[in-house]
């Protein structure tokens, strides 16, 4: 981050015009969101903690914990909030609906609606509530109202929204939502789905929503009726795949016998880059794809990769699984795709990996090639891949 030395370091208004620089060099290019976070004062929406890190674009300030101290709530980190305003391309006298309540990006969306716009926070924490309320009046933002109330249902009272920004992690797009939708609705939700997150800005065309643009992005699970946890299936104490929705019936017997087995590799040829863009079309190209977690130990045990200690895409095949890996190339820029597999099907399903890494690089290897869509229960089944929902399907179709 770019900083203010001496007494400017000092000085909030001096860190917050270095933010807003730094954000402009990759992340804001709209006028209007530049304007308005050099207007709001950060700090002012956390309280006690140190100038320089609320000013830092890349972090995110937790403003409730749980008894484990997991994040319950926070004021997301700058950069998230800015790439998601500037997919919203909020317009003044717009009327938008914000769930989860920090107060910071609120007033944000005031700045951005103005006077003649409307500005609704919903959060389902009364304390979170009230600690909004309170930073939003210190900060000179009363126009914003703050409701207490479960997002799932949204706020009918001050519906249709032109503009729905989701703030925290969702697995599903409740009816509620889309019906309280203005006739040129937007919704900016980061939404999981099939085991990852994307923030995705969904207009609705003809009672579905189609996306407008999506990128990386993750933020704390919804709480309340739209609340959801991922299946877990160890294969041991060490390694685990993750899936949304019910296991699909992996052979966790076999899976465990695999992992120790000698592992081959497979290298694709294609270069490796914009992985968060090959990660989505591999889990959308493919049924059941789960992430599949290991321990350090593993790592170290030259067992795993290091990719797996955060996640990566696994396809399963019986007792057989690869997930993708890299080596350097600089005859492919610097990085190659590769795979390593494991089981007694280890090379057909090492094939079948490397074909989608070959296929991603030939054909889609660029930001936005994905359509993702949402429809509701009402519209059917959706042709080609899709993943069931509570309230309807996420389909994903690569052009």
């Amino acid at each position: 981050m770019t900083t203010a030395s001496g007494r400017g370091a000092r000085d909030p208004m001096a860190l917050r015009t270095a933010m807003v620089a730094e954000l402009s060099e990759d992340t804001i290019r709209s006028e209007a969101v530049a304007a308005a976070f050099s207007v709001v004062p950060r700090h002012l929406f956390a309280p006690g903690e140190s100038l320089d890190v609320v000013y830092d674009s890349n972090t995110p300030l937790v403003t409730k914990t749980g008894t484990d101290g997991t994040a319950l709530s926070s004021v997301s980190a700058a950069h998230i909030q800015a790439v998601m305003l500037e997919q919203a391309e909020i317009e003044p006298g717009m009327r938008v609906l914000e769930t989860g309540s920090g107060g910071y990006n609120a007033a944000l969306i005031a700045e951005l609606v103005g006077p003649q716009g409307a500005v609704t926070s919903v959060d389902i924490d009364p304390e979170i509530v009230a600690r909004a309320r309170a930073c939003l009046q210190t900060a000179g933002y009363d126009r914003v109202r703050v409701v207490q109330a479960d997002a799932e249902y949204g706020v009918p009272e001050q519906a249709p929204y032109d503009r729905i920004i989701v703030t925290v992690g969702a697995w599903d797009i409740p009816p509620a939502w889309i019906a309280q939708l203005s006739e040129r609705g937007r919704i900016v939700v980061p939404l999981r789905f099939a085991g990852l997150s994307r923030c995705v800005a969904f207009d609705l065309t003809g009672g579905h929503l189609v996306s407008h643009s999506y990128c990386l992005g993750g933020f704390v699970p919804m709480q309340g009726a739209g609340a959801y946890s991922e299946t877990l299936v160890p294969i041991n104490g060490e390694a685990t795949l993750r899936v949304d929705g019910p296991d699909p019936g992996f052979d966790v017997p076999a899976l465990r016998k695999a992992v120790h087995a000698p592992r081959i590799e497979r290298w694709s040829g294609a270069a490796f880059d914009m992985p968060d863009e090959l990660e989505l079309f591999v889990v959308t190209s493919a049924s059941h794809v789960p992430f599949l977690y290991a321990s350090q130990q593993l790592v170290d045990q030259g067992v795993f990769s290091p990719a797996v200690t955060y996640g990566t895409a696994a396809v399963v095949e019986g007792g057989s699984f690869a997930y993708r890996t890299k080596r350097g190339n600089e005859g492919l820029g610097g990085w190659e795709s590769g795979v390593y597999a494991y089981g007694p099907q280890a090379e057909a399903v090492a094939d079948r990996y490397v074909g989608l890494l070959r296929r991603w690089a030939a054909d889609f290897r660029r930001r936005g090639a994905a359509r993702i869509e949402y429809l509701p229960t009402s519209a059917g089944v959706p042709d080609g891949w899709y993943v069931p929902k509570r309230h309807g399907a996420v389909a994903v179709s690569w052009r």
